[in-house]
Order: C-alpha cells, then structure tokens, then sequence
C-alpha cells in the first residue's frame, strides 16, 4: 500500500472515532442552509462545501464548485468528493491527510466555543481542466457540533490562490477568527519528540509486519516489555494505534516510510 494510501487510510480511520447519535442530529439545518451557501458562493465567487463528519463525506457543493478549476458538474455529479480528492497533488493530499488528523485533535480538546471561533487555512495543489496543477486556499470551520458538543458539520470555503508562486508543498495555519490569532502549522515539522533506540527499533519492526510476539522473538525480550515499548510511543506520538504510530513518526521524520 502506498504511502498516500496509509495516510487516507489513517483520517478516515480516526473520523471512525467519533460515534454520533443518528437520530439526534438535525439534517434540516443542512437543508435550510442550501439556498444561503449558495448565495454567498456567488456573491464571493468562492466554491463552498460542507463535510458531515458523522456520515464521512461531504454533503453539500455549491453548484460553482468545480468552475474554479474549469470543471462542470457533470464532471463530478457521480464521484463526488472523491472525484476532487484524485485532483490534490499526490505529496499535498499525504501532508493534508496528516495535518487534518491533527488538526481534528486539537479540535477536541477545545472547548464548544472554541469548536465554533476556529478556522484551519490551508494552501495545496490541485490540477485543473487544463490538466496544470495550480494552488487554492481553503478554509475550513465548524458550523454544527452535536447534542454531545461534539465536532459534526465543516463548512469549507475554496478560492484560487492570489499567489501562484512555484512552491511545492503546502501551507498551513489556525485562526481563532474571535481573537485574530494566528497560529502557524509547518506541515513537515523537525521532531521535537524523543522515542528511545529501542522504541524506534520496535517501531521499525512493526511496520516491517511483524506482531509483538515475532519481535519478541527477534530482539530476545519479553512479549510484556515489547508491549510496554509500543504503549510508550503511541502516548509519545499521540497516535491511537500502530498505524497512526507509523505516519507520525513519519512526519516528524523519526523513521522512512516507504
């Protein structure tokens, strides 16, 4: 599996966290929105989406979507989201996927208020009708949480970058549009967490495939003290499990992913 693959495997597998209670939430804001995003799309000339986080998809385009980039909607009437999702440039959809999991982190340690007084901005690549790769900015903020405060609707706003600058790679930053806080997001930070030769080691191993047992085995140690390694590095990286391990310690380029 490709890396690309792994890292999309990882957001939608930590989308599959959040657990909702279907019948509390009310999709008739959805509805009574449309006619509004649709408006404000026009006026601002900007593509305007909405992702369910409970349903793992996006439920709503404004019909000038894919005009940014010469599409039409016939183009992506049966795809989707997925259809702009294989337009990302392959190395800034990797970094978004990862930065998203992140960011959707920092989000539930907010409180409900600061939920809704946050906006992530966000700078990649995207390939055109042309077939030319050019850059737009999105900028994603919670609109809806759930009965529970939990995160529920995002609304993203796109427009085609005023800077087509060759830059490869992508830009990222949170704003807490209440205080005009910037906070700035380096999407390929240096490491600033330390795992131990052996953490890494075992770490390694695990994503050459081999279960806790085999690396017992191999490094002449107990199964306890393996297991007791691979706890401490998913507390270290924040990860939920061995996969997440694995990106992240990836993206703070503590091992090579190939």
């Amino acid at each position: 599996m490709s890396n690309q693959k792994n890292v999309e495997e990882v957001f939608f597998k930590f989308l599959m966290q959040y657990q909702f209670d279907e019948k509390s939430l009310d999709y008739s804001l959805i509805e009574n929105r449309r006619s509004a995003l649709q408006a404000l799309s026009e006026i601002s000339n900007s593509g305007i989406n909405v992702f369910d986080i409970s349903k793992r998809e996006i439920v709503f385009y404004s019909a000038n979507f894919g005009r940014l980039l010469g599409y039409s909607p016939s183009d992506y009437e049966k795809t989707g989201q997925n259809f702009f999702i294989e337009k990302i440039h392959p190395e800034d959809l990797v970094k978004l996927s990862s930065l998203s999991v992140s960011i959707l982190k920092l989000f539930n340690s907010f409180s409900e208020e600061d939920k809704l007084n946050h906006k992530m901005i966000s700078e990649y690549r995207m390939l055109n009708s042309d077939n030319k790769y050019i850059r737009l900015i999105e900028q994603y903020q919670m609109i809806e949480l759930d009965n529970n405060g939990q995160i529920w609707l995002m609304m993203g706003v796109v427009d085609v970058s005023p800077s087509q600058e060759e830059y490869n790679g992508i830009k990222c930053q949170l704003l807490n549009f209440k205080t005009g806080q910037f906070v700035p997001i380096d999407p390929t930070p240096s490491a600033q967490i330390e795992l131990t030769k052996r953490e890494i080691e075992i770490l390694k191993l695990v994503k050459d495939g081999l279960l806790s047992k085999e690396i017992s085995t191999r490094l002449s140690i107990s199964l306890h003290t393996v297991n007791t390694h691979r706890q401490r590095f998913l507390a270290k990286l924040g990860a939920n499990n061995s996969l997440e391990a694995l990106m992240f310690a990836t993206k703070f380029g503590l091992i090579e992913y190939d």
